[in-house]
């Protein structure tokens, strides 16, 4: 039974990956079910809100209010995010449409994209601080209401909506997953103590369902790259974009912090994204084309957990 649970363990990203990509396709070539596309997107997008949500609240379950404390490498992450954001906004400001126009915009969105509220449990079953990384989870979502509405309409004036608009879509993407999961878990925690020690022995097991997450996260990637109607040209400076993005924040986070708990922390903070949100942002706010780095991010960062998880456990 144990071999079983490792093997589980060990296969469930990848195998979940193959999985969402092989249940888009067989909505996309099987005519008979394309009556239901609406129901079937909506099923995927709103239920991988509910995911986000159950992973969020089974993290704060283990964790205190009081464990919530700020730590230096939060403030150079939030550096490198905002800083390459806004630098790279500048250069698709400056530069007429045109194919490094769009790649430069799927950098931005890869840089400011909020951390995944999976990156919490990968850390966990690291070694890494829980603690820090749901701090650092908030800071980043706060950061990226503010700053994302200020940025989009400069760059993309099609968008016409007013800023104080744009926060309060961006706003209800993302705090109802984010503040009630925390509310609820700590009302349990301060109220009904039995139950709160029922949940956290419960908690390991929100590994799998993160499981069922990253299957419908790429449902709504291969989704958004048959949609793009995007060229192989086109597709591959994205994987690359996508690829470099993703590299580059797992490589500063893991150098955030000397301390190899921190060193962790950190890398998954930085690197992890919610690409759920990235996809929408850039279909809903940018050349919807954008959005296709979204779902290639989401593959090569589960690419990279699947790894390390697998030294971990042969470490182990």
């Amino acid at each position: 039974m144990n071999n079983l649970a490792s093997l589980i363990r060990k296969w469930m990203l990848p195998a979940a990956i193959v999985l969402g990509i092989c249940l888009y396709l067989t909505y996309h070539f099987w005519p008979a079910l394309h009556p239901y596309g609406k129901w079937l997107h909506l099923a995927a997008s709103e239920g991988q809100r509910l995911v986000i949500a159950a992973l969020l609240f089974f993290q704060f379950v283990k964790i205190s209010p009081h464990d919530l404390k700020f730590r230096s490498w939060h403030f150079k992450a939030l550096g490198i995010q905002v800083g390459s954001f806004l630098l790279l906004a500048l250069a698709v400001y400056l530069l007429e449409p045109g194919p490094v126009r769009m790649l430069l915009e799927c950098a931005m969105l890869c840089m400011i994209c909020p951390t995944a509220s999976a990156a919490g449990v990968i850390t966990d079953r690291l070694g890494g601080n829980l603690a820090s990384t749901v701090t650092y989870l908030a800071m980043i979502n706060v950061a990226g209401t503010f700053l994302i509405p200020l940025v989009i309409p400069l760059v993309n004036p099609s968008a016409h909506m007013g800023f104080w608009a744009y926060v309060g879509h961006i706003a209800w993407k993302v705090f109802p997953v984010l503040i009630l999961p925390g509310l609820l878990a700590w009302l349990i925690r301060y109220t009904t103590h039995r139950l709160q020690r029922s949940l956290m022995r419960w908690a390991s097991n929100s590994f799998y369902i993160w499981g069922v997450g990253l299957t419908l996260a790429l449902v709504l990637a291969t989704r958004a790259l048959l949609l793009s109607g995007l060229g192989m040209g086109a597709i591959a400076g994205i994987v690359v974009v996508s690829l470099l993005t993703c590299f580059v924040q797992f490589f500063a986070g893991h150098r955030l912090h000397r301390e190899k708990v921190e060193n962790t922390t950190a890398g998954q903070a930085l690197g992890q994204k919610n690409t759920g949100f990235l996809i929408w942002l850039g279909y809903n706010y940018m050349t919807p084309v954008t959005s296709v780095a979204g779902g290639l991010y989401a593959i090569w960062q589960n690419l990279y957990n699947s790894w390390e998880l697998y030294q971990k456990e042969k470490e182990a």
